[in-house]
């Protein structure tokens, strides 16, 4: 017998909108308690109510992507910070008719930077055109955390291929905000960053780090940390940026202390050239 679906939902809306009816004065002292628990902000905010919270911040995205299709992705992490090269231009010649000397150093390390914002972007661009040959099932899709910078710029390079992308937002006091590139019907926004992280591994076939902060540092090693353990199924796991990463991780040091295992650093590949990040992913899997 097939399930009633449509009339399950179709109360569920009904009840919904109740919430925001109006209710017999003699029960206005009891407005909370008559509220239907799943329409009821208050209650679902409660420090007793987080596992609920937990669920549906799993539930609801996992869902949305089955029912589209978006079974592979390659998620992207890098910096938020990171503007594009026409936006540093603009910076920087704003900045000089100032003559700000500050304002200057400031806008010409967003110059030097930004080449890290070109770069997601034409990787970006390389996979949706990759993707767009292989079978509907097979298909890799962008996914990034949904922000501006190195997220904004993987977005951006998908979309400017017509290739569906998704960005997993999380409400920050500061930073953070959807970008403009994302396919609207995939953009999510988070409250725990746990279920966020937990959404961008699910489907990752591949994972390509571009420089960045604490959050990108996170995201890494608990990429790697799942690799490493065998807690998640190993995936190609890309560094871009030699200067940056030759400079920013020792992983001599933690092999000379023990650490870790020699064959750890087998575990990630660093590269400056985005051709050669696509053959890397490519090859993981042709082997």
């Amino acid at each position: 017998m097939d399930a009633n679906t449509q009339l399950d939902e179709q109360v569920m809306a009904h009840d919904w909108n109740l919430f925001g009816a109006d209710i017999p004065v003699e029960q206005a002292a009891k407005r909370d308690s008559y509220r239907l628990a799943f329409a009821d902000p208050e209650f679902l905010s409660r420090r007793e109510t987080r596992s609920i919270r937990f669920q549906l911040e799993m539930l609801k995205p996992d869902l949305e992507l089955t029912a589209q299709g978006i079974n592979n992705t390659v998620v992207v992490f890098g910096s938020a910070r990171f503007v594009a090269p026409e936006e540093a231009e603009v910076l920087l010649a704003a900045a000089q008719a100032q003559g700000d000397a500050q304002a200057i150093a400031v806008a010409q390390r967003a110059m030097a930077t930004s080449r890290y914002y070109d770069a997601a972007r034409r990787f970006a661009r390389l996979v949706a055109k990759f993707s767009e040959t292989q079978k509907l099932e097979d298909r890799l899709y962008i996914c990034t955390g949904g922000g501006p910078g190195i997220m904004e710029a993987a977005n951006r390079g998908a979309s400017e291929e017509h290739a569906p992308n998704v960005g997993m937002n999380i409400t920050l006091p500061h930073e953070q905000s959807g970008n403009r590139y994302i396919t609207p019907a995939l953009c999510f926004k988070f409250h725990y960053f746990a279920l966020r992280k937990m959404h961008l591994m699910m489907r990752a076939r591949a994972l390509v780090v571009f420089p960045g902060g604490f959050g990108t540092m996170d995201e890494l090693f608990e990429v790697l940390t799942l690799v490493q353990t065998h807690k998640a199924k190993g995936v190609p796991i890309v560094l871009f940026g030699v200067d940056f990463w030759s400079r920013m991780l020792n992983f001599d040091v933690m092999i000379e202390y023990g650490t870790i295992s020699p064959e750890n650093v087998k575990l990630f590949h660093i590269t400056d050239d985005v051709h050669e990040a696509c053959r890397i992913i490519q090859a993981y899997y042709q082997r």
